[in-house]
């Protein structure tokens, strides 16, 4: 009997579409990953921004994944916005009850638009408590400066941040390096090799989920059992491709075209 590799997200909702939970379903599916959700938010979003936001309770959360877990199972999990101290809490006993290894962790902290989703508290316990569970953390330059404290401005930056990423327990990280001048050039370090990927930036509005798209596209590879730089290094190819193929959607920061290789 085949086996359907699995993946589940645990993040906020975005009824814009463009990013968290709907983001990492469409880029699962993308990818051939059956694809299941636990909410922690939910939000009212398009591409011009966050207008309100409710937190699920942290009850309904966990029981999102034990729903998931007892019955469905995950060969990957990936966490996006996590929004306070008790979610990271209760998704960290989670993923250490049922035993998940392939975790990527998405360190999501504020929206394309500038609008905050993630409480100051709660920061200290994404570095405790979830990051030493992470097979894969997937920072952009902002996060990895609250992670780390480093004013990351180049490479050289995003490579101390990343080891001092991979220090707090992580088994490897992404520095993605979007907010930096020129090419678009992502820092990949496992504690072993550091490596920089680097691809032409792409002049476009429609950027917005591009974080959840990529952290997505690598636990898919993880869930079919790729390992961790391979899964990376296909995870940039198919956001690059997915940022040229977008449409424009929206007045704002439009999305991806995550589905640009299937036939019209």
């Amino acid at each position: 009997m085949t086996t359907v590799p699995r993946a589940m997200t645990i993040a906020g909702s975005d009824s814009g579409g463009g990013a968290g939970i709907q983001a990492d379903l469409k880029t699962f599916a993308a990818h051939g990953v059956y694809g299941t959700s636990a909410l922690t938010a939910i939000t009212a979003q398009n591409t011009l921004g966050v207008t309100d936001a409710l937190e699920l309770p942290v009850s309904l959360v966990e029981s999102q994944i034990d729903a998931v877990a007892t019955d469905i199972g995950a060969d990957a999990v990936k966490t996006g916005m996590l929004s306070s101290a008790a979610i990271v809490e209760a998704v960290a006993g989670r993923i250490r009850r049922y035993g998940f290894t392939n975790l990527v962790v998405d360190p999501v902290m504020v929206a394309k638009g500038g609008d905050r989703l993630l409480r100051e508290d709660a920061v200290e316990a994404l570095r405790t408590l979830l990051i030493p569970l992470a097979a894969l953390v997937t920072p952009n330059i902002p996060e990895a400066h609250a992670l780390t404290g480093i004013e990351v401005r180049d490479v050289d930056g995003a490579s101390e941040a990343a080891r001092r990423i991979v220090r707090m327990g992580a088994r490897a990280v992404v520095v993605k390096g979007g907010h930096l001048d020129g090419p678009a050039s992502d820092i990949y370090y496992d504690g072993r090799d550091m490596k920089v990927l680097t691809v032409p930036r792409i002049a476009t509005t429609s950027a917005h989920g591009t974080g959840c798209a990529f952290a997505s596209a690598a636990a898919a590879g993880l869930a079919k059992g790729m390992d961790t730089r391979d899964a990376v290094g296909r995870a940039k190819r198919y956001v690059t491709e997915a940022i040229r193929h977008a449409a424009p959607i929206g007045r704002g920061h439009g999305p991806l075209e995550h589905f640009y290789h299937l036939p019209e």
